[in-house]
């Protein structure tokens, strides 16, 4: 069944505009409080948010919705989505919220939730939760409405959470690291949780004004973030996006390594020490074909998803995964955390480079990438990717790249928009079997 308001990661949109309205947020205070109250206890949900200026509205709103059905509200401030993930299953919670729209600009917001254990809420609770918005919620007494509380010392919860990830025997005394938070977040947690480690830190995208948040910074766009590194002498940069569950990593020549590269740093170092489990790891269909080549040759396995974290996530918890993640940087660690955590990912590269001894661009550039491209055909109505004209070109560029490359075909969620994408060792070739498909969707779709 299609969704009315939850997309693929929680509900978002153009605030002031439904369904990113102060009176929806109130709604979806009400109707998630309300589907979470299971038992007698008194029960609880943790608030955290970025750095938007519409953060402060939407925050209020929820408040107003989570008390009104019973349910007392710890409000953490700005804080990573991973922090959140964590402090709700830490403090016992019922629920976690986070207000945010990770890396779109500052007129976009978001709302994220989490269930008791930490996780992004499954389907069905969503579901759920969508029909109790759009229904008659019931209110509590006047003598059961929640309270609110902030909790002040919630960042360094998180930080002292973060430091554990790294490894207790090494240390970054004498490493020059920019970190770029994005002027989201992670502004402060990320630049303090380096420097108690014996960094010396740069930080950059750290003077959150509530409208320049992902504006020219974060790990949508590096570029400051290499120029800063390359001017500092840094040995490496880090870029986070404004909810910090995303990681791109910049070395010290200025080159940017994408999520691809990160991952299979981590699986290398983690199979080295024994601690990659079932032997493989987790990414989606859009990771590019070297890296699946380049794990085969050390022997570790490959699974791809659909795009997403959510699937990958899925994936990694039904077959036993503990590292996965996205070309894009989302980067998930299940043996640390519920979701992607942009900091805990970056602590283990460091880790890696701490134990190596060796530059980032030597260790981090981990094999060639093939070329990859990838188009998109606009198309009125209709199912295209079911003419048989379709088909038969599809099948004929399959069988071209077999053994030289990988085709990937595939309609946009929320557009009327076909994504084809192809990659291989010949990148004239990948360039003609694009163009044939395309092509051949266009003439389809009339």
């Amino acid at each position: 069944m299609a969704r009315k308001y939850f997309g693929t990661d929680g509900i978002r949109g153009l605030t002031n505009k439904a369904p990113m309205t102060a009176a929806m947020a109130m709604q979806v205070g009400m109707a998630a409080g309300a589907h979470f109250r299971r038992g007698d206890h008194k029960h609880r949900v943790v608030i955290g948010k970025d750095t938007r200026l519409s953060g402060y509205m939407l925050e209020s709103a929820m408040v107003a919705g989570f008390t009104s059905v019973g349910m007392d509200v710890v409000l953490l401030g700005p804080m990573p989505t991973p922090a959140v993930a964590m402090l709700t299953q830490s403090m016992r919670a019922d629920l976690g919220v986070m207000i945010s729209a990770s890396h779109n600009p500052f007129f976009d917001n978001g709302i994220k939730l989490f269930g008791p254990d930490g996780y992004k809420l499954s389907d069905a609770d969503e579901a759920a939760i969508e029909a109790l918005i759009d229904g008659d919620i019931p209110l509590s007494p006047a003598a059961e409405i929640g309270r609110a509380r902030r909790v002040d010392d919630a960042q360094g919860r998180y930080i002292h959470f973060a430091k554990s990830t790294f490894p207790e025997d090494l240390r970054l005394d004498g490493m020059r690291i920019v970190v770029d938070c994005a002027n989201g977040a992670a502004y402060r947690v990320a630049p303090t949780a380096l420097w108690e480690l014996g960094a010396d830190v740069v930080a950059i995208g750290v003077t959150p004004n509530g409208k320049n948040i992902n504006d020219g910074v974060g790990s949508t766009a590096p570029q400051t973030l290499c120029d800063t590194v390359v001017a500092s002498g840094a040995q490496l940069g880090i870029a986070l996006d404004g909810d910090a569950d995303r990681l791109i990593v910049v070395d010290e020549k200025g080159h940017v390594i994408d999520g691809d590269q990160l991952m299979a740093t981590i699986a290398s170092g983690w199979a080295r020490s024994g601690r990659l489990k079932n032997g493989g790891l987790v990414a989606t269909v859009m990771s590019n074909l070297g890296l699946e080549r380049h794990l085969a040759a050390q022997g570790i396995g490959l699974v791809r998803t659909a795009v997403g974290d959510r699937h990958v996530l899925e994936a990694m918890r039904a077959q036993g995964y503990n590292v996965g993640g996205e070309q894009s940087g989302h980067i998930i660690l299940s043996d640390y955390a519920t979701t992607g955590d942009g900091l805990v990912a970056a602590l283990q590269i460091l880790a890696e480079l701490v134990w190596a001894g060796a530059p980032a661009s030597e260790l981090l550039h981990r094999f060639e990438p093939l070329p990859q491209l990838l188009k998109n055909v606009r198309f009125a109505g209709g199912k295209p990717l079911e003419a048989e004209a379709v088909k038969a070109v599809i099948a004929q560029a399959e069988a071209e790249l077999k053994g030289k490359g990988r085709l990937v075909i595939r309609p946009s969620g929320t557009e009327p928009v076909i994504r084809v994408m192809a990659e291989g060792d010949d990148p004239g070739q990948v360039e003609a079997v694009v163009d044939r498909i395309c092509d051949a969707v266009r003439v389809a779709a009339g």
